[in-house]
């Protein structure tokens, strides 16, 4: 018998990078990695491991890699609805964060985003706010692994004074951050209408240089699309191609305003599109055309943006709302069928941040970053097809225990890595600072 740290025993697994659904199946996991996924009985009989888990209802399957969030921005949840997107940004969200935003909001938003995500399965996310310094402080304290974006502007924040301010820094943090383990980064320019061709073609060179993605918001609004026309003469996917953005580099987010034609460039350049239903919902901006991406073989992942305009990070709700909306938005019933939703929210995100290598899958030589999600609640009985349940009927409080690297953050539905009556604490101690003006 070979010796290992844990052996997790499972109803069902699901691998994700194929169409298999494994009964009564085994994860092995040595040193934070996958090293074996076998029939349980075979399991008990080959290895010997320090911690053995039997979890005889639940469907064990990769965690899911939320491909686009503001985690900060957990601390205004709620704070502005039911506004067009350019409103909100202008007359409240921007204010607020001018007034109140500081090292020890984003530590404090990103620590409360975290819990959350965690919470409901996540086990990866990409970021993109002000002080990234606090949210990679805060991966490195809870365990989960990030991909952190080092934001570009061109008008002065509280992180910096303009674009070469913001590089400079950017750069300082790649060089001190380079190493960790559950920890990438990438440059993150906000968007075609507030970032300018030159530090666009600085990004460009930068991330060809260092292999480091773009993660930037792009065709989100019909509006966007018009002040570019406008200002520029032409659209901004068009301008990104002029500048050498487009590439399998680029994390495109939101991209709701896409031609035939658009489609068709997003696929010849490799660039990933990170689909984001329930915030493109709420605020109006309009409908990502999945099934015509996916069809066109593009990577489309999927995110739940910032919680002040989502209004939570729930991976499952946003890979449901996903899987339905696309079948509305295309006629077709077959658009974005269950398995695909699942791997746009796992595997596809995994392939976005170019993490698909160690990450995103359940396959031998993987990170074990791997999540349980209890199949027994009522409303996922009967269990015809796990895969089904999980998309269109599951919950996020079904999610019962979550591993990253093979260390578990959550377990039996309790967090092994952080204080959640702090992390309580800290919320409330924000929301009455905020509510108050002070």
């Amino acid at each position: 018998m070979k010796n290992i740290d844990t052996l997790i025993n499972a109803r069902w697994v699901i691998p994700v990078n194929d169409d298999r659904v494994l009964e009564q199946h085994a994860i092995a996991i040595d040193k934070g990695v996958i090293v074996d996924l076998l029939p349980s009985q075979q399991a008990i009989q080959s290895y010997k491991a320090n911690k053995v888990q039997h979890l005889d209802s639940h469907a064990l399957l990769p965690g899911f890699v939320n491909a686009h969030t503001h985690t900060p921005m957990n601390l205004l949840r709620g704070y502005a609805d039911d506004l067009p997107l350019m409103i909100w940004l202008n007359q409240h969200i921007w204010p607020a964060e001018q007034k109140f935003v500081n090292e020890d909001f984003c530590h404090d938003g990103t620590l409360l985003a975290v819990t959350e995500m965690i919470r409901g399965g996540t086990t990866c996310f990409n970021d993109m706010y002000f002080f990234p310094e606090q949210s990679a402080r805060v991966v490195k304290q809870t365990g989960i692994r990030a991909m952190i974006g080092l934001i570009v502007l061109d008008f002065p924040t509280v992180w910096g004074d303009g674009p070469d301010h913001y590089l400079e820094k950017g750069l300082q943090l790649f060089d001190e951050f380079k190493n960790e383990a559950n920890l990438r980064l990438a440059f993150a320019p906000h968007a075609p209408y507030t970032v300018s061709d030159a530090p666009l073609e600085r990004i460009a060179t930068l991330s060809s240089e260092l292999d480091v993605p773009v993660h930037m918001h792009l065709h989100e609004t019909h509006d966007e699309i018009i002040g570019s026309l406008e200002q520029c003469s032409e659209l901004p996917l068009q301008r990104m191609d002029n500048l050498g953005l487009l590439s399998p580099q680029m994390i495109a987010i939101h991209m709701t305003q896409l031609t035939d034609e658009e489609i068709e460039l997003v696929s010849r350049t490799g660039t990933h599109v990170v689909h984001c239903p329930e915030s493109n919902l709420k605020l109006a901006s309009g409908l990502c055309p999945v099934d015509k991406l996916s069809k066109a073989g593009v990577n489309v992942a999927i995110g739940t943006d910032g919680a002040a305009s989502n209004n939570d990070l729930d991976m499952l709700g946003e890979m449901r709302t996903a899987a339905l909306l696309a079948k509305g938005v295309s006629g077709d019933a077959q658009a974005l069928p269950a398995l695909e939703a699942l791997r746009a929210a796992t595997l596809n995100g995994a392939r976005a941040l170019g993490m698909d290598d160690f990450t995103g899958s359940i396959e031998v030589g993987k990170q074990a970053d791997v999540i349980a999600i209890d199949l027994s609640a009522p409303a996922t009985q009967p269990c015809y097809d796990p895969i089904s349940q999980i998309v269109y009927s599951a919950g996020r409080d079904q999610v019962t225990d979550v591993w990253v690297a093979g260390k578990q953050l959550l377990s039996g539905q309790e967090f092994t890595t952080i204080d959640k009556a702090q992390v309580a604490k800290k919320a409330t101690d924000w929301h009455a600072r905020i509510s108050s003006g002070k």
